[in-house]
């Protein structure tokens, strides 16, 4: 397994930023090789991918998700294997900061090459600097989803 950890800092409020981030059919606005997510329901998502010329789908459960503190997930059969968490922490009151942990098993040639040379690390930064364009131009979250998951 290789585990990714990033963090940004994001001028929103954590309410804002966390709201956001529940909104994962979102996703493909701000999250380069996400080509689509479609919500299940309260806790299951699909997801399409496509890393350089290789292309995933799988479901993912939310295992825990609790309002302005975190929502993690297990990647559920499909063609990757993930887990991960984001979390979110009040800075000020018009600045929180977002954190990624990913935990992910690389397949095939490409992803085990890109997991050596750091592709993934580099991804997930990529990533959160476009949630953080994202989110600072938008001002306001698309949308919420505020209900509790545990774990």
């Amino acid at each position: 397994m290789v585990q990714i950890i990033e963090t940004i800092d994001v001028d929103v409020p954590v309410r804002t930023a966390y709201d956001q981030w529940t909104q994962f059919e979102s996703f493909p606005k701000f999250l380069d090789e996400v080509e689509s997510i479609t919500q299940l329901d309260d806790t299951h998502t699909h997801w399409k991918v496509k890393v350089g010329p290789v292309e995933r789908e799988f479901d993912a459960e939310i295992t825990e998700q609790h309002a302005d503190e975190r929502v993690a997930w297990n990647s559920l059969g499909g063609d990757t294997e993930h887990a991960g968490v984001v979390t979110f922490h009040k800075l000020t009151d018009t600045s929180s900061r977002v954190t990624v942990q990913l935990d992910w098993a690389p397949e095939g040639l490409v992803e085990k090459v890109g997991a050596l040379v750091g592709a993934g690390s580099h991804a997930v930064k990529k990533d959160l600097k476009n949630f953080k364009e994202f989110i600072e131009a938008q001002g306001v979250e698309t949308g919420a989803w505020r209900g509790d998951v545990s774990a």
